[in-house]
């Protein structure tokens, strides 16, 4: 158990983050990549400029590029099905009676 002040301590330096726009929150990663990810947030929660281009590099590096509206339409219509005359309707079947 913590005690009261530092209860009170926490609080008022979480409170003091969120002003700053900045929260905290919990990654599960293997031990060998603490100090990778502790240096990526630190750069991050700094802002400006170096942050700005730390956050694009990793976002095209784990996204595989810039975010595009329309993705997901795009995608669909590369599908190999489209034009293909299905039909997806199935009979309405009522569900089975259960004797609770």
């Amino acid at each position: 158990m913590t005690s009261p002040a530092q209860q009170r301590a926490n609080k008022n330096y979480r409170a003091r983050l969120v002003e700053r726009g900045v929260r905290r929150f919990e990654v599960m990663a293997p031990e060998s990549d603490r100090e990778l990810l502790r240096t990526l947030a630190r750069r991050l929660a700094e802002g400006g400029p170096e942050a700005e281009r730390t956050r694009t590099a990793v976002r095209e590096l784990v996204v595989g590029g810039p975010s595009r509206p329309g993705g997901i339409l795009a995608a669909l219509r590369r599908s190999p099905l489209v034009g293909a005359d299905l039909d997806l309707s199935r009979p309405r079947i009522e569900g089975r009676r259960v004797d609770l």
